[in-house]
């Protein structure tokens, strides 16, 4: 076990703390706080400003802002007041707590109060606290004797706080004024421990194909402190930080829309309607898009990898299709978070049926969200021949020639003869379902680098869009409560 987690261990039969001090507790409305306005990004940062009134004395001073984040970044402060400038800052850092207490106190004399827990009388002990290291030593006259954890109720008395611990986290500023008298002072700086996320709420009809959808904002905070009374912003984006790229995997089509909010350089800004406490250690909500009747439609798919043989039926993907874009979709940009779908069942109650997560989405876009594996619909991928076959039948395979002309203009050697292969996918769907359904399937791999992009397609039983060079979508009637085998040959040079 660690020092500090015996020492809290040890400190557990401390059931009261008491200080001999001036002054009641700060309840947990009373802040120092002047008008605060925080602005939080995605990658668990804020910016916070802070306008207090204070009175500052001419000449060198020190001034202290009570009530700043526990997680500051003293780096990055900067502080603002007409005819003041800051010299020198401090941020104290260590907390009141019962284990800083005994730390801090090391050396001094404390009263130790016991209970005896069959009268309820009371006995007190002047202690010198000797070390802390792996558990509480304290001498008592003559004796040396270990703070225990053996269930007898002890309180602790100290004569006074021990320097340098605060309640509250602090920053301290030296500055140099030119007058005195009260005027606003400001600080600014960066913080951890603030941040937010969205989420989404998407409730889906499929008898209408369409989405009713809710997006919240949830505020994290982490910071030690409470903000009171917060103008509070929020930016899509983390800037400054090379955090990787937004990853959308589900967003089949960028938008080209822009959305109806401020933007600042490359972001968006979500400015949260009035002012907001963010308590300490809480998550609060709000919401920031709310629409009903949105477009969508039931997508069953699935990706087959080149020369894939399956063992056995796969279930294809059940997925929601929607846009953001404003004539036809949500109508606005969607900041980075989870969708959470739900449908309502024979009863009316909505029920939960998947999630998925999108990132940071342009307005105008088109997404495919997987919420899960469809439990009616199955197919099997399976290569049915494979065959070497001669150049001349790969040629004879050709949708087209180039014709040069009759001069030699570059000299081509080869080593060794390519080889050519012809392959016969037969994909087999099956669906229980009581009416039909339409299955997009996707055959991947047909890319192997730049000797191969010249693949051919020499049958196909549905006709292919090639996405890019690398697949080609079929999309496929499969009747209902019924089977469909679909066969594509392609030739190849692998």
């Amino acid at each position: 076990m660690t020092t500090k987690a015996t020492l809290a261990c040890n400190l557990a039969i401390v059931t009261a703390l008491v200080i001999a001090a001036p002054g009641a507790a700060q309840s947990d409305e009373e802040t120092a706080q002047g008008d605060v306005s925080v602005t939080i990004y995605n990658n668990n940062q804020a910016l916070v400003q802070d306008i207090r009134q204070l009175n500052i004395a001419s000449g060198r001073s020190r001034i202290e802002f009570p009530d700043v984040s526990a997680q500051i970044r003293p780096q990055t402060l900067s502080f603002a007041a007409n005819g003041a400038a800051i010299i020198e800052q401090n941020f104290d850092f260590d907390l009141l707590t019962p284990v800083k207490m005994m730390e801090k106190a090391i050396g001094q004399t404390v009263t130790l109060i016991r209970t005896n827990p069959a009268t309820g009388a009371e006995t007190r002990e002047r202690a010198k606290i000797l070390s802390t290291a792996g558990g509480v030593v304290i001498q008592i006259g003559g004796r040396i004797e270990v703070l225990r954890d053996d269930g007898l109720p002890v309180r602790v008395v100290f004569d006074r706080v021990p320097p340098n611990l605060r309640a509250r986290p602090t920053l301290s500023v030296n500055v140099q004024s030119d007058r005195s008298g009260v005027r606003p002072a400001s600080i600014r700086y960066l913080t951890p421990g603030l941040g937010w996320g969205a989420d989404y709420v998407a409730l889906y009809d499929e008898g209408r194909d369409t989405i009713d959808m809710q997006g919240w904002v949830t505020l994290t905070n982490n910071t030690g402190t409470t903000f009171h009374n917060a103008d509070t912003l929020l930016v899509a984006g983390a800037p400054g930080q090379n955090s990787g790229r937004n990853t959308n995997r589900n967003l089949n089509r960028p938008g080209t829309e822009t959305a109806d909010r401020e933007r600042l350089g490359d972001f968006y800004l979500y400015p949260i309607s009035g002012r907001t406490t963010i308590a300490n250690a809480q998550t609060k909500q709000v919401s920031f898009l709310d629409v009903q009747g949105v477009p969508a439609r039931k997508v069953y798919s699935r990706m087959v990898g080149w020369l894939s043989s399956d063992s056995s039926p796969q279930n294809v993907s059940s997925a929601i299709a929607f846009s953001s874009s404003r004539d036809g979709g949500l109508g606005d940009a969607l900041p980075a978070g989870t969708v959470r779908f739900y449908q309502r069942d024979s009863q009316g109650s909505p029920q939960f049926i998947g999630e998925n997560r999108i990132g940071h989405t342009p307005m105008g876009s088109e997404l495919t969200l997987v919420t899960g594996d469809a439990f009616d619909v199955f197919t099997q991928a399976e290569v049915e021949k494979r065959d070497r076959i001669t150049e001349g039948e790969w040629e004879s395979y050709a949708r087209y020639r180039v014709i040069e002309d009759d001069k030699t203009v570059r000299t081509v050697e080869y080593q060794q003869k390519p080889t050519y292969w012809r392959t016969t996918m037969r994909y087999t769907f099956t669906n229980a379902k009581p009416e039909s359904v339409e299955v997009e399937l996707t055959q991947g791999g047909l890319d192997r680098g730049w000797w191969s992009r010249d693949f051919r397609i020499v049958s196909e039983d549905v006709p292919g869009e090639q996405l890019n060079a690398d697949r080609r979508k079929y999309s496929v009637t499969v009747p209902a409560n019924g089977t469909r085998v679909v066969r594509v040959t392609y030739a190849t040079r692998y």
